[in-house]
C-alpha cells in the first residue's frame, strides 16, 4: 500500500470514529433510532452557494413532496435515510478531502426531478428506485442533466425493484444499456483503492451487483449512472454513528460513496 493510500485509509478510520462519537444533532430533525420516522415537514431546498452539496432526488406522482409509496418509518422511499445519511457522509468528505462540502443539519438539498437547479449539482442520489415514478417532462429533464455532465447514483433497491428501475431508466435514456461493472473500473479507484465488490450488504441477502450506464453506451467513455443493486450504502451512512452497524462495513460504504463523488467531479 502506498503512503498516500495508507494515509487515506487511516483518515477514513479516524473520521468514522469521530462520526461515531459525534452527538451534536440539529433539534430540527432530532436523533433517529432504527425504525423511527423522520419529520417530512423539515425537508427543504438548500440554496446553492458554490460548495459541493449532496443532492437527493424527490420523485412521486406529480412530483409532490409527499409523493411516492411510503416505506418503513412512515416516509416515502426517496427520503429513506434522510437526513442522517448525507449529513454523516458530508462529514467524511470534509475531513478526508480538500472539498468544502455543505455540512448543515439538512445534510444536503432535496430537488424535484424537474427542478432547474439540478444542473448546479454534479452529483445526485436517488433512493428506492423500485418506487420511482415521473412525468415525461421530468424524464426529459433528468436526461438533459445526465447528458450535460451530471452523475446519478441509485441506491437501496433489490429483488423485484429492478423491473421498475429498469423501465424508468429507459424512459430517461432510451436505448441505454446497463453494464455490470467489475473491480477494474476507474470509479472504484478514483480516491480509495477498493479491493473487492463482494461487499456485505445491509440486509445480508444476495450479493450486491454494481451496474453502470455509459455515455453513448461506450464503456470507454464517461460513466453517467451507477446503480447499487442488492445494496444500501446509504443505510450504513445513516447508522454509522450509532453503533448499530460494524465500523468496518460503514467504512467500506463510505469508500464507495467517496469514490463516486470524486469520479463525478473529475469526469
Amino acid at each position: 500500500m502506498t503512503t498516500r493510500l495508507l494515509g487515506r485509509t487511516l483518515a477514513l478510520a479516524t473520521v468514522a470514529a469521530v462520526v461515531l462519537a459525534a452527538s451534536a444533532t440539529s433539534a430540527q430533525f432530532g436523533r433517529r433510532s432504527r425504525g423511527e420516522s423522520v419529520d417530512l415537514s423539515a425537508l427543504g431546498h438548500v440554496p446553492y452557494d458554490g460548495r459541493f452539496t449532496f443532492a437527493r432526488l424527490r420523485y412521486g406522482g406529480g412530483g409532490g413532496v409527499f409523493g411516492g409509496r411510503f416505506r418503513r418509518g412512515g416516509g416515502p422511499g426517496w427520503a429513506h435515510d434522510y437526513p442522517r445519511a448525507e449529513r454523516n457522509f458530508m462529514k467524511i468528505l470534509q475531513e478526508i478531502s480538500t472539498l468544502d462540502p455543505f455540512t448543515g443539519p439538512e445534510g444536503g438539498t432535496i430537488l424535484g426531478l424537474d427542478d432547474p437547479d439540478l444542473f448546479k449539482f454534479p452529483f445526485a442520489y436517488m433512493s428506492e428506485p423500485g418506487d420511482w415514478t415521473m412525468t415525461e417532462e421530468e424524464a426529459l429533464h433528468v436526461r438533459s442533466y445526465l447528458l450535460k455532465g451530471g452523475f446519478l447514483l441509485f441506491d437501496d433497491f433489490r429483488g423485484g425493484d429492478w423491473y421498475n428501475f429498469d423501465a424508468q431508466l429507459l424512459r430517461v435514456l432510451p436505448g441505454a444499456r446497463l453494464v455490470q461493472l467489475d473491480i477494474s473500473h476507474p470509479v472504484f479507484h478514483s480516491f480509495f483503492e477498493i479491493e473487492s465488490l463482494n461487499f456485505v450488504q445491509m440486509y445480508d441477502r444476495d450479493m450486491p451487483v454494481f451496474f453502470g450506464v455509459f455515455e453513448d453506451n461506450d464503456p470507454d467513455k464517461r460513466l453517467m449512472v451507477i446503480a447499487n443493486y442488492n445494496n444500501d450504502i446509504g443505510e450504513y451512512w445513516e447508522f454509522s454513528d450509532t453503533g448499530y452497524v460494524p465500523i468496518d462495513l460503514s467504512n467500506e460504504a463510505y469508500k464507495f460513496g467517496v469514490n463516486y463523488v470524486m469520479y463525478a467531479l473529475t469526469h
